[in-house]
């Protein structure tokens, strides 16, 4: 099974690299996450479940058209827990529940712009070979302390028999939506796509689930890995 398609964004309104990301899924009743939508929107399933993901990346090159990366503000952790949804003309995408990023400039520009639930936090991302750490303490808005720590080691890549249905459902992503002004919003996010691996969790310790809301995860977490793709984010219309 292939991938949807991404979407070709011809004028962005930033460009960023998600890099070093590991994708951890849990399963949840339908009912559970459907409370948790906004009008307008309702829960995409997959085997008669809802999904939600903690994907904890490294954010690289991030900038606006015309504008060059800056060092220090152009790279930088995040982590964010997602859902998987579709809007009233069937269109699919993410609902986010929490963003977790460590440069306070791009926080306050997130919620400004896309009014979307960022949260300032303490962050890194450290690599060892094939094992891959992550941590992240929330800083602001609060409550501050809310947790994850991560580690993960790296697998091969995932043949193409091994990319089925549920890895394309839970990582071919290419719109998200928000609420801006009261009204339900959408953005398309272009990027090739993901180059999949099998990821071991050592360590998932962590309360952003908890944190956006739901009930606490049960059992261990679906994992995939990928070092990364280029995006490209488009404006967000209504």
């Amino acid at each position: 099974m292939r991938a949807p398609p991404s979407p070709r964004i011809s004028r962005p309104a930033m460009y960023h690299r998600w890099d070093r990301i590991t994708f951890l899924h849990w399963r949840y009743p339908p009912e559970v996450i459907g409370s948790m939508l906004p009008a307008g929107l309702e829960v995409e399933t997959f085997d008669g479940s809802a999904w939600v993901g903690l994907t904890p990346f490294l954010m690289r090159e991030v900038r606006a058209p015309l504008v060059p990366a800056l060092p220090w503000l152009s790279r930088f952790p995040e982590t964010n827990v997602r859902t998987y949804v579709r809007d009233g003309r069937g269109r699919t995408g993410i609902w986010f529940l929490s963003l977790d990023a460590a440069r306070l400039p791009a926080v306050l520009a997130a919620r400004a712009t896309y009014a979307l639930p960022y949260y300032w936090s303490r962050m890194s991302v450290r690599v060892d070979g094939e094992r891959v750490g992550y941590r992240c303490r929330r800083r602001w808005p609060g409550p501050a302390g809310v947790r994850c720590d991560v580690d993960v080691r790296l697998g091969p890549p995932l043949t193409e028999e091994e990319r089925d249905p549920l890895a394309h459902f839970l990582t071919a992503r290419y719109r998200l939506f928000t609420r801006i002004g009261g009204r339900l919003a959408t953005a398309e996010v272009a990027h090739p796509d993901w180059p999949l691996q099998h990821v071991e969790p050592l360590r998932v310790d962590q309360d952003l689930l908890v944190g956006a809301g739901l009930p606490a995860p049960e059992g261990s977490p679906l994992a995939h890995a990928s070092p990364g793709v280029p995006v490209r984010v488009g404006l967000w219309h209504r």
